[in-house]
């Protein structure tokens, strides 16, 4: 909804001081969390990918189990092959039909010492590829103890700054009301970029908040004067005089903790 009021440059400039306050609450308090959440993320998918290397595992153990299935069934079927040649040997009229068995019968011993080769060497790729997945499994284990600590604690540390966060939000919001809508466009863009999030400083000792760089005396007096939004030239956040960052941190420090014990 667009904002029809117009403030001041000093009521706009104490606005953002008080919403850049607030914000920074909020972030301090996320801070607390650290890492966690991302923590969190990284085991939840380090998980997900031992899970699939299981299910490959286990996969390629039943086709290997498959596979030594299937040779077990050529050495029953050449023994039974050649159990019916020999009784076909007894009944031969001549050398040559002899002959014949007999090297039918050597090709099907042939096949079930090959098949019993191959059962052998998959039965050999079968425990190498369970001692595997028992070392999978472990490790599993230790992601799934290790995600239960941290969500544990993620949850311990949500669950104290749940409520207080909540109404910082709130607050947050209801300041941001009484900013007109390009500056809170511009406080948002400048805090986006900020890795500390601070888009709004204090000049301190006659330098930007956190910066050494000097700023001019005269953009100084101007700064001090509140009679328009001066924006630092090196950091591009935007600048109130010393006076103004302590009135309202003062106010903001007595409301903010009024709110939170209520």
């Amino acid at each position: 909804m667009a904002r029809t009021k117009k403030y001041t440059p000093e009521e706009t400039l104490r606005s953002l001081f008080n919403l850049q306050f607030i914000d920074s609450r909020i972030d301090s308090m996320r801070e607390v969390r650290g890492e966690l959440p991302m923590e969190v993320n990284d085991l939840e998918d380090e998980m997900a990918g031992l899970n699939k290397r299981l299910d490959k595992i286990e996969e390629e153990i039943r086709e290997l189990n498959s596979l030594i299935m299937d040779k077990k069934n050529i050495i029953e079927e050449s023994k039974i092959t050649i159990k019916k040649y020999l009784e076909q040997q007894k009944n031969v009229r001549n050398n040559r039909e002899f002959d014949s068995l007999s090297k039918e019968i050597e090709y099907q011993e042939l096949e079930a010492q090959l098949a019993e080769k191959r059962i052998k060497e998959n039965v050999v790729r079968i425990d190498d590829k369970k001692e595997v997945l028992d070392e999978v499994k472990e490790l599993l284990k230790a992601k799934e103890e290790a995600l239960e600590a941290k969500n544990n604690e993620l949850k311990e540390i949500v669950s104290e700054t749940e409520r207080e966060e909540k109404l910082l939000l709130d607050e947050s919001e209801k300041a941001s009301k009484s900013i007109e809508e390009r500056f809170l466009k511009a406080y948002k863009r400048i805090r986006g970029a900020s890795k500390n999030g601070l888009a709004v400083v204090p000049v301190e000792r006659g330098a930007s908040g956190g910066s050494f760089i000097k700023i001019p005396p005269q953009v100084q007096l101007d700064i001090a004067a509140r009679k328009k939004i001066i924006v630092d030239e090196h950091s591009g956040r935007i600048l109130v005089d010393a006076l103004l960052a302590e009135e309202q941190s003062t106010k903001m420090n007595r409301k903010l903790n009024k709110v939170l014990k209520a």
